[in-house]
């Protein structure tokens, strides 16, 4: 079993972390948060005051932080992780964060002789929870192949999607795809309910018919058409909108680099940005469905 530190515990990073040690891995944590912390050292995992100390003799640091600001810091300020981790160590960064700064970040800790790679998830906090993330990572084959045994004691799916950066781009990819199809879905929900169907119906149709996909049928938006889904708790839990628009704006920076088109990207993030100045943003992203509704 790998010794690991894991830094930032968050909604995802905290369940990701809980069963490295369920795994039997020898896990320490940190993050500014002490209830954070003593939910995982409650199930096994150890602490150290300052995140330099856990890093000291792990094998693998991964890192699960907001954005792209708080991982350079982390890792390359001053008195940055990079001046108390071993060299040979791995870091896995399983931040959300522009390809840019995962590229930079990799590179300045290669120099030091600290392997790297850019692992950001998807599956939400669900899939923390239940260790079925989807892995996308961005690095060396070697890296990857060494990383794999630890992603896997947390996800179902480990993509090697190319170099570093690359896990970043995909994860922008498939999360403006998400957005798109979260919208898509909760307007033709609203558009037969606004018709007199049953939004139940409604979605067993679709469901069995072309316009399936994974928000209607696994995440259903709209409230009691589906159990165990944020849209019947009242969109509490899950991913929350500021989320989905930060992902958004990290999708459509890529696309201003690569001088891609993504239109209906483009218009999913105004939509989410609307909706989470609404006072939206710490609800499930599902909650777009209301913004429908309010517009019919």
């Amino acid at each position: 079993m790998a010794n690991i530190a894991f830094i930032g515990l968050g909604n995802m990073g905290g369940p990701m972390a809980i069963n490295l040690v369920k795994a039997g891995h020898q896990v320490c944590v940190f993050d500014l948060s002490e209830q954070a912390v003593a939910q995982v050292v409650e199930q096994g995992a150890t602490t150290k005051s300052q995140a330099s100390d856990c890093v000291k003799d792990a094998e693998f640091i991964i890192s699960m932080l907001p954005a792209g600001k708080h991982v350079e810091a982390v890792y390359l300020a001053e008195n940055g992780l990079i001046n108390h981790i071993a060299k040979g160590a791995l870091v896995i960064d399983s931040s959300t964060i522009d390809s840019a700064t995962s590229i930079k970040v990799g590179t300045v800790l290669l120099e030091q002789g600290i392997n790297f790679i850019d692992a950001p998830v998807s599956g939400g906090v669900g899939g923390a929870i239940a260790g079925t993330l989807s892995f996308m990572v961005g690095g060396s084959e070697a890296d990857f192949n060494q990383a794999k045994p630890v992603l896997d004691k947390m996800g179902k799916n480990v993509f090697h999607a190319g170099n570093h950066g690359a896990g970043q781009v995909a994860k922008a990819c498939n999360n403006m795809l998400l957005s798109v199809l979260m919208l898509a879905t909760s307007e033709a929900l609203q558009l037969g309910i606004s018709n007199g169907l049953d939004a139940s119906v409604l979605s067993n149709i679709m469901s069995s018919s072309s316009g399936s996909n994974w928000t209607l049928d696994v995440y259903n938006p709209c409230p009691g058409v589906m159990e165990n889904v944020p849209s019947s708790n009242d969109y509490q839990g899950g991913f929350m909108v500021d989320l989905m628009a930060k992902d958004l704006g990290l999708a459509m920076d890529t696309a201003v680099k690569s001088h891609s088109s993504t239109p209906m990207g483009a218009l999913a993030r105004s939509l989410y940005a609307m909706h989470a100045a609404n006072g939206n943003g710490a609800k499930d992203f599902s909650s777009a469905f209301n913004l429908f509704n309010q517009l019919k």
